[in-house]
């Protein structure tokens, strides 16, 4: 599940009215725009997220009525709002609208119908927008499904994360096996042409065949759209407690690279092609264009408490707390906590970073001739595609997929 992480960074202040340098907007045409929703609320806080979420009993006596989900959609509406204002007579329709969390389906359908029909009255939406939402299994049904579909979401995400009943209770999932798969057939009779699902492997106790019964379980559901992580175990959430007290083991980089390996054959085998290190499609119709938003660089919005947005070579980040975030909204001020404005540098490194990740990968001429030069030893060490690097683009192998983060780390040189 995609979500905003709960550090952010420093930076200098945002303007109170959220005014952006004028050099943001120049070429805007030419790029895409998103906007991204954030809704930080979860019935329970599953023990590996680090998300910027929050449950009832956590915002209990946090920001008062504020901080409550029942009048999230105005606040978040009222961002929308300061975003038309911001960007002025940007006559950009917007492109993608991922609504994330958090569990978004927490809120009322209508809410998130609301929240939808804001940014189309501000912006209006391109012809062919795609509008997702993300969902935990046991947060919808046929009905909630329908009302999303006739709403204008056309694309749903799905928490599955493991087919089994034990992996699951160590993620702190509190949805039963089968349920994401039967989400998948709801999702197609709503009407919804694209559907994903989310999984995890490496969980501590998780075997190959329990991922492989994952994998099988996933694909044999009909989604047109899988995206498979490893499971990171990030400091102060309770399953990082749980191993350092050694309650339960951490799973090792061989595992996840095995993991990795049964997966892309398993996905490879049903007709699905990666596009993206950790997802696969069936058809290029079916990727997730906002997420392609963010690895290409393109602008987007991000709304909600402690999300990001990037405009231009312009990055910042929303207050994280939900009372903070209504608050500066009900005052009339923007909810940003602080941005940062990429320099030529920062922007050519962070474009090695993304789209190095892509299958269609990134062009040699974005290296330097320390990078140029381990990129041909990459390619030696067979971690990039020769046909790709001899057309002037460095492509990772499946070698190189596994080795990613070190491949990029020497070609950012």
């Amino acid at each position: 599940m995609d979500g905003m992480p709960s550090v952010l960074p420093d930076g200098e202040p945002v303007p109170d009215d959220g005014a952006l340098p004028r050099h943001a907007l120049e070429g805007a045409a030419d790029r895409p725009l998103g906007f991204y929703l954030h809704v930080p609320y979860c019935a329970t806080r599953c023990g590996y997220c680090d998300f910027n979420t929050y449950t009832a009993t956590e915002l209990r006596g946090s920001g008062g009525a504020l901080a409550s989900r029942d009048n999230y959609a105005a606040h978040l509406i009222e961002e929308v709002r300061q975003a038309r204002k911001v960007l002025g007579d940007d006559p950009r329709p917007v492109r993608t609208v991922f609504v994330g969390g958090g569990t978004p389906t927490l809120l009322p359908a209508a809410d998130l119908v609301r929240m939808l029909a804001s940014i189309k009255e501000e912006f209006g939406l391109a012809e062919d927008a795609e509008i997702t939402t993300e969902a935990n299994p046991e947060s919808v049904d046929p009905a909630y499904l329908e009302a999303l579909r006739e709403g204008g979401f056309n694309r749903v995400s799905f928490g599955m994360q493991s087919a089994k009943q034990h992996v699951l209770k160590i993620l702190d999932r509190t949805h039963t096996p089968g349920r994401p798969e039967a989400c998948v057939a709801e999702a197609r009779a709503a009407g919804f042409d694209h559907v994903n699902l989310d999984l995890i492997y490496g969980t501590p106790g998780e075997s190959d065949d329990d991922w492989r019964a994952t994998l099988d379980a996933a694909i044999g559901a009909g989604p047109d759209h899988v995206s498979a992580y490893a499971l990171i175990v990030e400091e102060g959430t309770q399953l990082a407690r749980r191993i350092r007290r050694g309650e339960i083991p951490m799973t090792d980089d061989d595992a996840h690279a095995d993991r990795y390996l049964i997966a892309d054959e398993a996905f490879a085998a049903a007709g699905f092609d990666w596009y993206e290190v950790s997802n696969w499609a069936t058809t290029e119709a079916g990727r997730c264009l906002h997420n392609e938003l963010y690895w290409r660089g393109a602008d987007w919005w991000g709304a909600g408490p402690g999300a990001h947005s990037h405009v231009g070579g312009v990055r910042w980040w929303n207050v994280k707390h939900p009372g903070a975030y209504a608050q500066a909204l009900s005052e009339g001020r923007s909810p940003g906590a602080g941005r940062e404005i990429l320099g030529e540098e920062d922007r050519r490194v962070e474009r090695i970073l993304l789209e190095l990740r892509l299958r269609e990968g990134c062009p040699l001429d974005l290296l330097k001739p320390d990078g140029l030069a381990a990129s041909r030893r990459a390619l030696t060490e067979g971690l990039l595609e020769s046909g790709p690097y001899e057309e002037g683009r460095a492509v990772l192998t499946l070698r190189g997929r596994l080795l990613a983060d070190a491949v990029v780390r020497d070609l950012v040189d």
